[in-house]
């Protein structure tokens, strides 16, 4: 039996008493030794970007996943200053596949507040980590895999030095005032420090005006490039990618690279004056997936299904005038959403906001295809113990104890673990539930997007009066309530789902081989995936093209029924009367009053 969620909130109360050289320079021959590219797969992270004329309420949309497997959790990090002097720790160890080594570079004197989802594990790279999010100043950016072409991967240094994808991607959020600096502030870090490398990478960054594709190469040689994606532009990295670009591109203002980047390709013998210059030709690597038809299942024999950013390109496009939810039904989309995405972002960028606080970035906590979105606004104040860190799938914690200060905070359920039991759950009989799952969740969020007015308008007549503190409580009682009563409804459907699958034969056995000579039982060998051949091998609930009914493009026009939530509520017995009251009182200024009070509670009912 899960332990009372009054509770365990309850126990944040006391949490809330606490505390709160250059190497860019190109190497000459024999400077390094060849490391092997990392096996990357051919599926990993996932973007895309809707210019704000495709859409329906002239927003800008940036929404994708990431695809690590290990531990994520949801974080909002404070603006701060910096004495004179401070650094941050960048780069990778040893222990990557292409190896380098931790240094520190210049911290900027301020750092923006941001929202992000962090994770605990990429082989070398320091946690916590991150792909990105949404800062203070209406900056959403993306992190994304664009693999280069072997040469590169075979030159690059051992061991590198240099920022790492994240620290790329955090050092943005934590600095850049639009789409355009995001971009200016990784190429001019990579020109000065270098860039330590898992064998290519990529960048996608929006604001409300325009967003920016920006590819780093492997090879050590500092080679990047980005491309202008103006309100006009659909854009999807599946990889990320740049297929056109101006010899001369310092005299255009939609381009921004490295010096050397043509240079370069014309010195290796990759590129002819004359002809066109293609980035993704010249130094990346054809694109996994073969192409689609829009709204099309892909060819059943395709390895990696719908991995042709061009073809998804075109079906987006089919969305137009594109709607907040159509969005955030294509990162839940089937088809890519599966137990290789970590979360689910979708970030709706508008500067006609009345405060900067006002805008929020749209969180699952998991695979979007069976978690929640919740809406988390710049000005929420703290985040529900449940979706913080936890040891579920996080580095060493099957080889070290826990550390005490994290005790109760361990002790609460944890969203990531919750959310990932559903899918699998969900995903072992997807014919059976998933169609539940999602019209649940999409109805929950159309309650969400009914009550949203309501609080924005108090929240930004409270910013309009002076009254910032009520105002981020009003923020924060809204955002922690929805996300806890979010956690809610996902027990509720697990639990449904498991009932189920007792009433229909029970819990499958798992079919696998003892080796020869050895007594464990089957349910005890290694649970881990040895094999994927094709990205279909993985836990997933596609359907051959999305739900029973097709993606995304099928769906459109229907944006969720609250009538398809289920009473979660009259099923949770666990839960006070009022739903996510708890979670609401402690957000807010008199969270600690609310606190004591719970504590207080708690021991009248021990005394009994």
């Amino acid at each position: 039996m899960r332990a009372p969620r009054w509770l365990l909130i309850a126990s944040v109360a006391s949490m809330l008493l606490g505390p709160a050289p250059a190497a860019g320079a190109a190497p000459g021959p024999g400077a390094h030794t060849p490391t092997p590219a990392r096996k990357s797969g051919s599926d990993k992270s996932f973007a895309v970007y809707i210019g704000k004329n495709l859409t329906a309420d002239g927003h800008t949309f940036l929404g994708g996943f990431g695809h690590e497997p290990s531990s994520h959790w949801l974080d909002i990090v404070p603006h701060r200053t910096h004495p004179p002097g401070a650094t941050t720790q960048v780069g990778a160890t040893g222990e990557a596949d292409m190896p380098g080594e931790l240094s520190r570079i210049p911290q900027a004197p301020e750092t923006a507040r941001y929202i992000t989802s962090n994770y605990s594990e990429f082989s070398g790279f320091p946690a916590p980590l991150t792909n990105g999010g949404l800062n203070e100043y209406g900056v959403a950016a993306r992190d994304v895999w664009s693999d280069s072409r072997p040469e590169l991967v075979e030159q690059t240094p051992n061991p590198q030095h240099g920022p790492n994808y994240s620290d790329l991607s955090r050092i943005a959020v934590e600095r850049a005032h639009s789409a355009r600096e995001a971009v200016q502030i990784v190429g001019s870090l990579i020109d000065e420090y270098g860039y330590t490398d898992y064998g290519g990478n990529s960048h996608l960054f929006a604001d409300a005006n325009e967003g920016w594709v920006l590819v780093e190469f492997a090879g050590g040689r500092g080679l990047w490039a980005a491309e202008r994606l103006g309100p006009d532009d659909v854009r999807v990295s599946y990889p990320g990618y740049i297929d056109h670009f101006p010899t001369d591109w310092a005299h255009d203002p939609n381009y921004l690279a490295s010096p050397n980047l043509v240079s370069y390709a014309q010195q290796r013998g990759w590129w002819e004056p004359g002809t066109p210059f293609d980035p993704q030709r010249v130094y990346g690597t054809p694109f996994p997936g073969k192409p689609v038809r829009p709204g099309q299942p892909a060819d059943p024999g395709d390895p990696s299904p719908y991995r042709h950013p061009p073809s998804l390109e075109a079906e987006f496009r089919m969305l137009r005038p594109v709607r907040l939810q159509d969005v955030m039904r294509i990162v839940r989309d089937p088809r890519w959403s599966d137990d290789r995405s970590g979360y689910g972002q979708v970030a709706e960028l508008d500067d006609s906001l009345p405060n900067a606080e006002l805008a929020k970035l749209w969180v699952a906590n998991t695979a979007a295809v069976t978690a929640p979105y919740i809406p988390i606004y710049i000005g929420t104040q703290w985040i529900p113990p449940e979706y913080r860190q936890h040891r579920y799938l996080t580095h060493n914690s099957a080889a070290e104890y826990l550390d005490p200060q994290f005790a109760e905070q361990e002790a609460t359920e944890s969203a990531t673990q919750t959310f990932k039991r559903l899918m699998y759950a969900t995903c072992s009989r997807p014919r059976q539930y998933l169609g539940t799952v999602t019209r649940a969740f999409e109805g929950f969020e159309a309650q969400i997007l009914d009550g949203q007015r309501d609080v924005e308008q108090r929240a930004a007549g409270q910013f309009r009066n002076g009254d910032a503190a009520g105002a981020r409580s009003t923020l924060t009682r809204a955002s922690t309530g929805w996300a806890v009563d979010g956690l809610r409804l996902g027990d509720h459907l697990l639990d449904d789902e498991l009932r189920k699958s007792e009433q229909h034969g029970g819990i499958r056995e798992p079919q696998v081989a003892v080796p020869p000579g050895e007594t464990t039982n089957p349910d005890s060998t290694d649970m881990s995936l040895r094999s994927e051949d094709t990205a279909r091998d993985r836990i997933n609930c596609d359907l051959g093209g999305g739900w029973a009914d097709g993606g995304t493009l099928a769906k459109k026009g229907e944006y969720g029924d609250p009538a398809d939530v289920p009473d979660f509520e009259a099923a949770d017995d666990s839960a006070p009367a009022g739903g996510g009251w708890w979670a609401y009182a402690l957000a807010g200024l008199g969270g600690l009053v609310v606190g004591v009070a719970a504590m207080a509670l708690l021991r009248r009912r021990n005394a009994r």
